[in-house]
């Protein structure tokens, strides 16, 4: 299947990768074309294969598929801007984590232009897994496309066919996974200020000795500072499902406030610059604690 990507970041470039390991025509687009870290993403794309295009029209022409892999608030936003390009019957495979509303909405556009929307719930990190990364499908042509993706070495099932049930599964997911990366920065950071870190984590390893809290606060720490601008957008769509659900989201939007300030702290360069050796590769989360502790020195709220 002539496949196309919408959204070039670290998802994107392992899905390509796979995909043309297999000989599959692949096409992309990213808003970061057309910014500061354009001539990377074109790096990467020349040494795969990959055929990057100016716009998101020009990279879904004659696509099978297309699939979208975007941060989350722009979910509603690249199905509308795909759209008017799409294929007649093309699958259209909506990778972001969002609310089940946002899916609708989408839905509703890319199914209003003659393609066939299918909701996809990523259920865990994409990494360690590549292509072959757990996968829920949703809506009432995920049947059709299953088999389609798992021939092209996807990892996907069909959760139902009313649309909403898969992104609702990946949200609730989310709400503790992210909310858990979020306490923990929040928990041992404080600890260490008042030096019973060591304390706490006896005490939790206690609690939960299934749980090696070294490594996965160290971890937390990681995939927080490198990837929490991602992660706020995420678990903010994760706050809408809830609101949705008729409930208020107390503990999502202190999750995506945490995820976000964190970003904004690596942004800034507190964690140190990005692509420097060592950046949020620490393996004792102590260094990063120590590092957030620095910047609230320098500048309190």
């Amino acid at each position: 299947m002539k496949t196309a990507l919408i959204g070039y970041g670290e998802v994107g470039r392992i899905l390509a990768e796979d995909l043309r390991a297999q000989g599959v025509e692949v096409t992309a687009f990213d808003l970061k074309l057309h910014g500061p870290g354009a001539d990377a993403l074109q790096a990467h794309a020349a040494a795969h294969g990959v055929v990057m295009a100016a716009s998101h029209v020009q990279a879904v022409a004659g696509a099978e598929l297309v699939v979208s892999a975007v941060t989350a608030s722009q979910t509603v936003a690249v199905a509308q801007a795909a759209a008017p390009g799409l294929a007649p019957g093309a699958f259209f495979l909506d990778f972001n984590s969002a609310s089940p509303g946002a899916k609708a909405q989408a839905a509703q556009v890319v199914n209003a232009a003659d393609g066939r929307y299918v909701e996809g719930a990523v259920m865990t990190s994409v990494p360690p897994y590549r292509i072959r990364v757990p996968l829920l499908l949703g809506g009432p042509e995920a049947a059709a496309l299953e088999p389609l993706l798992n021939a092209l070495g996807f990892a996907a099932r069909v959760a139902s066919e009313q649309l909403g049930v898969a992104s609702a599964t990946k949200m609730c997911r989310s709400i503790m996974i992210k909310g858990l990366e979020a306490m923990v920065i929040e928990s041992f950071t404080t600890a260490r200020h008042y030096g019973v870190e060591d304390a706490v984590i006896a005490s939790l390893q206690e609690t939960f000795p299934g749980i090696d809290w070294e490594n996965q606060g160290a971890y937390f720490f990681q995939r927080v500072i490198e990837h929490g601008r991602r992660r706020s957008e995420e678990v903010r769509e994760v706050a809408q499902t809830v609101r949705e659900a008729g409930l208020a989201p107390f503990s999502a939007a202190g999750t995506a406030e945490r995820q976000a300030h964190i970003a904004d702290l690596a942004d800034a360069g507190a964690f140190g610059a990005r692509g420097a050796p060592g950046f949020a590769r620490s393996a004792d989360w102590r260094v990063e604690a120590d590092r957030l502790l620095a910047d609230i020195q320098r500048n309190p709220t």
